[in-house]
């Protein structure tokens, strides 16, 4: 067995909404970090809007003060690299908001991620048979966020869906040059979801992601789902093994 980084973060994952979007894989080209590319589905490259709860939030085993529960809204997209018959498929940020401004300052030092500050909220509510989750953030002294309403009952997600592929990538990405890649484990047990009934996002798009990224996310999604989450660790970064990336 290798040996494995210690565990930096562990914390809950709860209530996660996931919007998902097809986009030509070679569109991926110039936000992929060095040595990977871009991980498909069916031939397919995606990108996700993904809002969550952080709860019971530890850094080194030890309970973030003033951090432990907190919101994160980001937008992220899928890529792997392969050395031998070693295949890793991970998770790359092109930017995440948080609520708490010393999130960005660490997490942007530390795994060179894209972390900026917002205040945010949320709402989870049930009522009767239905579940409804929202996340909102000010911008230009407004609110906007997302939100999806969802029947009240978890089940398992079926193997070899969109759905498997969106949520099962137990590996982050973050390019810290040109030339060198961070890479850190993601674990989890696999998740189950509740089957999502409608689905809104009202927010300025091309204002957080500029003006390509922007018009991309304001089309409809191919698909959106609602996790239930768990509890997660992240372990800490190491050195990717750099080869040639390849589009598909």
């Amino acid at each position: 067995m290798p040996h494995l980084p210690f565990v930096f973060l562990k914390a809950q994952w709860r209530k996660l909404i996931m919007a998902n979007y097809e986009l030509p894989p070679k569109m991926l080209a110039s936000y992929l970090p060095a040595g990977t590319q871009p991980d498909l589905f069916e031939g397919r490259a995606y990108m996700s809007l993904v809002g969550f709860l952080f709860e019971r939030t530890k850094i080194l085993g030890i309970p973030a003060p003033f951090h432990q529960h907190f919101e994160e809204f980001n937008l992220r997209f899928y890529a792997t690299n392969q050395l031998g018959a070693e295949r890793k498929r991970a998770v790359v940020f092109q930017s995440e908001m948080v609520p708490k401004p010393l999130i960005p300052l660490v997490a942007n030092t530390l795994f060179n991620e894209r972390y900026f500050y917002r205040p945010m909220r949320h709402r989870n509510h049930v009522v009767g048979d239905r579940l409804e989750v929202a996340y909102e953030w000010k911008h230009n002294q407004q609110w906007e966020g997302m939100r999806v309403q969802a029947e009240n009952r978890l089940r398992d997600i079926p193997e070899g869906s969109l759905e498997e592929f969106i949520t099962e990538h137990y590996w982050g990405y973050a390019g810290h040059s040109p030339q060198k890649t961070w890479e850190y484990a993601v674990e989890h047990p696999r998740w189950q979801s509740y089957p999502v009934l409608d689905f809104e996002l009202n927010a300025d798009l091309p204002a957080l992601y500029g003006k390509k990224l922007g018009q991309l996310l304001q089309q409809p999604p191919a698909s959106v789902y609602l996790l239930e989450g768990s509890e997660a660790r992240i372990r800490w970064r190491q050195p990717l093994p750099v080869q040639e990336a390849v589009l598909a």
